[in-house]
C-alpha cells in the first residue's frame, strides 16, 4: 500500500467528519504519518470545510487532535 500525501489525508479527514466522525482516530493517525513523512510539522485545514466552523468547533478540533499528535492550523477563509 503507498504512502499517503498530507491532502489525500486532509481530504478523509474532511469526509470523516462529515460523516459524523467515522474512524477519525485512524484518520488522525495516517495524517500524522503522512506529516512526518512530508517533514510538516503542522496540518492546514480550511475551515469552510468544516461541520462546526466557529470558535468552539475549531478548538474542541484543535484540541482533539493535538491528543493525538497533530498540531491543528486553520488557513484565513
Amino acid at each position: 500500500m503507498s504512502e499517503l500525501t498530507v491532502a489525500d489525508a486532509t481530504n478523509r479527514i474532511y469526509e470523516s467528519l462529515q460523516a459524523d466522525n467515522a474512524d477519525i482516530d485512524v484518520h488522525i493517525a495516517n495524517l500524522k504519518a503522512a506529516l512526518a513523512q512530508a517533514g510538516l510539522k503542522e496540518a492546514v485545514f480550511d475551515p469552510a470545510r468544516l461541520v462546526q466552523n466557529n470558535r468552539s468547533g475549531r478548538k474542541l478540533m484543535q484540541a482533539y487532535f493535538r491528543q493525538r499528535g497533530v498540531t491543528v492550523k486553520f488557513s484565513a477563509s
